[in-house]
C-alpha cells in the first residue's frame, strides 16, 4: 500500500525555517489532494523573452504545493569570497565530468535543455564541458553562456558559467571564448600534483609543475576572466607540503577558487576532510580564496568526502546528477545536497562560520532533473539509488507498511514531494489501468502522476507509440512499461532516419534475413534485405546499407521492462565511429588529454525485441550523423572566418607598401 501526501501539514512545515520541511508528515493525506507533474524534462528550448519566475510554480499544481517551488536566498556572487561564512556553494559538472561517461554523450539541445534545469534547480555554478575538445563541445558551451548564462531570474539569480581547460594557453583562450559571453564566466584549468602524475604523465619536475600552473592562471586572468578555478589533479595522493607551495603561488597569480579533488577516490572522510583544513591554515592567502572539493566514488565515498570537505571549511562543493562521471562515478549532487538541507544545521562545526550550513538549491527540483539527466545520457539509476533510485520511497515489506500507515516518519526522512516526486492518487491503489482503450488524457495524466510534464508534440508522440504498444499487450501497461516509452521518443530528438518497415526471417535452419525500411533526412524511404549471424546482427548490417554508417557495436543489452511473456523489451546500445571511416568523430578526453573515438547510446522499446533493438540501434545513429553535421557547420564556419581574417590582413599590408607609411 501507498500513502498519500498530507499537503496541508506538509505547507505548515515548509513555511517554517526549520529543516523539518524535509521531513513526512504523520498521518494519511486526504484524498481530495490531486499530485501533478513537475517535470519539464523534455520541453522546448525556444527561448522565452520574460525572465524565469523566482517562483517556478508549473501550470496546474495545487496551490498547496506552491511553497515547495519557492526559491532560496542566497548571499551575492563575489569570486573568491562568501559573505555568509556557512553558505556552500553548489557546482554542478554533469555537462562536463558526467558527460565523460562511457556512453553518456549529449547533444547541443540537450546540454541547453539540462543546462535550463540546472539553472531552476538553483546550482551556483554550472562547469557546462571541455570546450577545446571538440568544435561542438566548444559551440554547446558558448551557447549555454550566451543563453543560460544571461538569463536573470526575478530574484536576480544568475548561474556563473565555467569551462574547464588545461593548463595551456591553447586551451584556456578557448574556454575563455566559449564562457565569456556569460554574465558571470569562470574558467576552470588544472594541472597533476602527485608524484605518480608528475612523473610518469607528466614527465615534469615540480618547479616545472608549478611554472605551468602560474602562467595558465596568470594568462586567464590576462585575457580578461576575473573568475579563476584552479584544480591541483589529483591532490588526494599529493604531498601536502608540495600543495601548500603550488596552491600558494596561483593565488598569487589570481585564482580565486581552489579545488581539491580526489581524483581517484583514495582518501577516507577523515583523511579528506584532514586535508582541506591542512590547505586552509597552511597555504598562504587561503583567507582569499574560496576552497572547493571535487571527489570521485571509487570506493563508494564521494558523498561522505564532500560533506568532510564542507565540515572542514570546503565552501564549494562539485558534484553531477545522479552521482554519474569517469569511471565511478562523481559525489551525488541529490545526496550533498539532502544531507546539508536535513543534517547542515546540526552537524557541521568546526569549520569557519557557525557550523549551520545551508545552500540554495531548490530540491523540488531533484527529481525532474535527475529524469532528464537519465533519459538524456541513457544511464538509468539503480532502482535502489538514493534520493532518486525508483525504490527510494517505495515500501513492500508488511511491518514497513503498518510503520508507514500509522507515521511515515517511522521510514521516510524526507517527503516524495519535497524533491518533486509527486505520489499522487494513482500511486495510492486508486489509479486507472491504461490500456487500448485510454485516451491522451489518461495518459497525460498518469504521466504527469510519474514526474514527467511532457509538451504537447511530445505526449503526442508518447502516446502514439503507447496506442502501438497497447495493441499488442493485454492488461494493460505498467508505470514502468510508460517510462521506457518516454525514454524511446527522448531518443527523437534529432532524429534523422526513422525505421519504418521491418521483416525478418529466421530459425534453426537457414540464414537469418531481415529487410528494413527506413525514411531517410531527405524524406524518401529507402529498403534493403541483409543476412547476419542472427535477427539483430541483419537488421543491423541493413540499416548499416541504408544509413552509409560505418560504426562498431560496442554493447547490447536488452531486458524486460516488466514481467511476462508479453512483457515490454527495451534495447540500450552504445557505438563509435570506426577510426579512419566516413563517419570518424574524435573527441579530447578532458582528464588524460587522450584523443579518441566519441562513443554514442541509444534506447529502443517494443514488445518485439528485434524491433526494439532496431529503434535504439537507429537512435544511437542519429546521434552520431547529427553530431557530425554540427562539427562540419562548425569547422565550416571557421574556416570562413580564417579566410576572410587573411583577406583584411593581405588588404592591410597592401596599403602599407603602397603608403609608404604606416595608415
Amino acid at each position: 500500500m501507498r500513502i498519500l501526501f498530507n499537503s496541508a501539514v506538509a505547507c505548515a512545515l515548509l513555511l517554517s525555517a526549520s529543516t523539518s520541511a524535509f521531513a513526512p508528515p504523520n498521518g494519511r493525506a486526504s484524498s481530495s489532494v490531486r499530485a501533478f507533474g513537475v517535470r519539464s524534462a523534455l520541453r522546448s528550448t525556444a527561448e522565452s523573452s520574460a525572465p524565469p519566475s523566482s517562483t517556478g510554480v508549473p501550470d496546474g499544481i495545487n496551490p498547496e504545493y506552491a511553497p515547495l517551488y519557492q526559491r532560496k536566498s542566497r548571499p551575492e556572487y563575489v569570486p573568491g569570497k562568501i559573505s555568509d561564512p556557512d553558505y556552500v556553494r553548489i557546482f554542478d559538472t554533469t555537462l562536463r565530468d558526467g558527460e565523460q561517461s562511457p556512453g553518456a554523450t549529449l547533444t547541443s539541445s540537450e546540454k541547453l535543455e539540462i543546462a535550463r534545469m540546472l539553472a531552476k534547480l538553483g546550482v551556483d555554478v554550472i562547469e557546462a564541458g571541455f570546450p577545446i575538445a571538440s568544435p561542438d563541445d566548444f559551440d554547446a558551451v558558448r551557447q549555454i553562456a550566451d543563453v543560460v548564462g544571461n538569463e536573470v531570474f526575478e530574484d536576480g539569480y544568475v548561474p556563473v558559467i565555467c569551462g574547464l581547460s588545461r593548463a595551456n594557453e591553447k586551451d584556456i583562450k578557448r574556454a575563455w571564448d566559449a564562457v565569456k559571453g556569460a554574465r558571470r564566466p569562470r574558467v576552470h584549468t588544472f594541472i597533476a600534483t602527485s608524484k605518480i602524475h608528475m612523473e610518469t604523465k607528466l614527465c615534469k619536475t615540480p618547479d616545472e609543475v608549478v611554472d605551468i600552473a602560474v602562467n595558465a592562471v596568470t594568462y586567464a586572468k590576462g585575457l580578461g576572466c576575473e573568475d579563476i578555478e584552479f584544480s591541483p589533479e589529483d591532490a588526494g595522493r599529493s604531498d601536502p607540503e608540495f600543495l601548500y607551495r603550488i596552491l600558494g603561488e596561483v593565488i598569487k597569480a589570481g585564482a580565486t577558487t581552489l579545488n581539491i579533488p580526489d581524483t581517484t577516490g583514495w582518501n577516507m572522510p577523515w583523511e579528506f576532510g584532514g586535508l582541506i583544513k591542512m590547505l586552509r591554515e597552511n597555504v598562504p592567502g587561503a583567507e582569499n580564496v574560496v576552497f572547493s572539493t571535487h571527489c570521485q566514488n571509487d570506493l563508494g565515498l564521494a558523498t561522505a568526502n564532500s560533506l568532510a570537505g564542507a565540515q572542514n571549511g570546503a565552501r564549494q562543493l562539485e558534484c553531477t546528477i545522479n552521482g554519474i562521471g569517469e569511471r565511478a562515478g562523481n559525489a551525488s549532487l541529490e545526496e550533498v545536497v539532502m544531507s546539508l538541507a536535513l543534517k547542515g544545521s546540526t552537524q557541521f562545526g568546526g569549520g569557519p562560520g557557525t557550523g549551520k550550513l545551508y545552500t540554495a538549491i531548490n530540491p523540488v527540483h531533484i527529481t525532474p532533473t535527475s529524469k532528464m539527466v537519465a533519459e538524456y545520457t541513457g544511464m538509468k539509476c539503480q532502482p535502489h539509488k538514493a534520493i532518486v533510485g525508483a525504490n527510494a520511497f517505495q515500501h513492500e515489506s508488511g511491518i514497513h507498511q503498518d510503520g508507514m500507515i500509522k507515521n511515515k516518519s517511522t521510514y521516510e526522512i524526507m517527503t516524495p514531494e519535497s524533491i518533486g516526486l509527486m505520489r499522487g492518487d494513482a500511486q495510492s491503489g486508486a489509479g486507472i489501468v491504461l490500456g487500448k482503450h485510454s485516451g491522451r488524457n489518461a495518459v497525460g495524466t498518469r504521466l504527469k502522476e510519474l514526474g514527467y510534464d511532457l509538451e504537447p508534440e511530445k505526449l503526442n508522440a508518447v502516446f502514439a507509440r503507447f496506442k502501438e504498444v497497447a495493441e499488442k499487450k493485454k492488461g494493460g501497461l505498467e508505470d514502468e512499461d510508460l517510462e521506457a516509452l518516454v525514454t524511446d521518443q527522448a531518443g527523437l530528438v534529432n532524429e534523422l532516419w526513422e525505421v519504418t518497415g521491418l521483416h525478418v526471417s529466421t530459425g534453426m535452419s537457414g540464414i537469418p534475413t531481415a529487410t528494413v525500411t527506413m525514411m531517410g533526412p531527405d524524406g524518401v524511404e529507402r529498403y534493403v534485405a541483409a543476412t547476419g549471424t542472427g535477427p539483430v546482427d541483419a537488421v543491423y548490417k541493413a540499416i548499416d546499407q541504408i544509413t552509409g554508417v560505418s560504426v562498431n557495436l560496442l554493447s547490447y543489452s536488452l531486458a524486460s521492462v516488466t514481467e511476462g511473456i508479453q512483457a515490454l523489451a527495451t534495447t540500450r546500445v552504445m557505438i563509435s565511429p570506426k577510426t579512419g571511416g566516413p563517419n570518424e568523430s574524435l573527441s579530447t578526453n578532458a582528464q588524460s588529454g587522450i584523443t579518441m573515438e566519441k562513443k554514442f547510446s541509444g534506447a529502443g522499446s517494443d514488445t518485439d525485441i528485434v524491433v526494439a533493438s532496431a529503434r535504439a540501434y537507429t537512435s544511437a545513429l542519429n546521434k552520431l550523423l547529427s553530431w557530425n553535421v554540427r562539427r562540419k557547420e562548425m569547422e565550416s564556419q571557421e574556416e570562413d572566418d580564417s579566410v576572410a581574417n587573411s583577406a583584411i590582413s593581405a588588404g592591410n599590408a597592401e596599403v602599407t607598401v603602397v603608403g609608404g607609411h604606416q595608415p
